[in-house]
């Protein structure tokens, strides 16, 4: 863009004037049908625009964090995006019986979970991929761009010259990347995360980021209930009920305690 303007995304859809052969600069960002970001108190930072799907890639080894996977459910559902978890490096048996049984709540919830080995075969993602705009989201470590490499090998070429350009080492991802598998069907690649912050969601619309709390939100005695300690909150009934899983409104608990360095 001209300037020092900011406050592109990658996924965007944007005008642009040509100035010299292959060269140009931005002139208009159409609008976005969604927009994926995270934040702190201080400030925010977009991951993509436009995409219709969020992939979050765990592995069993290293340990991933559950709590990163609800914020990225909770940041996905505000935007009305859905969600698919990928347990990679399934090739390790008994760690990834393991994490699957923990996976398995979510799974419960609507969200589809895909056992696989990025190394081996990832033939069970493909169908998922189909006329989506999809973001690959985790942790470093959880093996995304293994799994980007084996499902578009010009990627790894294309990670290389960058790294020549710039003269530096390039073995992590460090910036975002758009790769179009078909004409209705794209991915997008962004660098690993070890923080979400969602601090710019307010606080009484947090709740609404957990699809299975919403059919009780509203139902509480008391029209600005917090879900904690108040009498007569829906959401603990139905958590007693065994309706809600106690782990979910746990980590409903964490997100509304004050939030500050969130984005790390």
């Amino acid at each position: 863009m001209r300037g020092k303007k900011t406050g592109l995304a990658c996924g965007d859809f944007v005008e642009v004037q040509l100035t010299t052969p292959g060269q140009g600069v931005i002139e208009k960002i159409g609008p976005r049908s969604t927009l994926l970001f995270r934040s702190d108190a201080f400030k925010q930072k977009i991951i993509a625009a436009n995409v219709s799907q969020v992939i979050i890639v765990v592995a069993a080894v290293p340990s991933f964090s559950e709590e990163l996977i609800n914020r990225c459910l909770v940041a996905a559902e505000s935007q009305g995006i859905k969600s698919l978890i990928v347990l990679n490096k399934a090739d390790l048996i008994e760690p990834t019986l393991a994490a699957a049984a923990r996976l398995s709540l979510y799974q419960a919830l609507g969200c589809p979970l895909i056992q696989l080995s990025a190394k081996n075969d990832i033939s069970s993602l493909q169908p998922y991929l189909k006329n989506n705009m999809s973001v690959l989201a985790g942790q470093s470590g959880m093996g995304k761009s293994t799994l980007l490499n084996t499902l578009i090998p010009e990627a790894k070429q294309a990670t290389a010259e960058i790294s020549v350009a710039l003269d530096s080492g390039c073995h992590t991802t460090t910036y975002t990347h758009l790769y179009h598998l078909d004409s209705e069907s794209h991915i997008i690649d962004s660098p690993g995360i070890q923080a979400f912050g969602l601090h710019h969601i307010k606080e009484e619309n947090l709740a609404w980021g957990f699809a299975e709390f919403v059919p009780y939100l509203g139902q509480c005695k008391f029209n600005n209930c917090r879900h904690t300690r108040e009498p007569g909150c829906a959401l603990k009934i139905a958590v007693q009920d065994g309706k809600i899983s106690t782990r979910r409104l746990n980590f409903y608990h964490r997100l509304i305690t004050p939030r500050t360095g969130e984005l790390a």
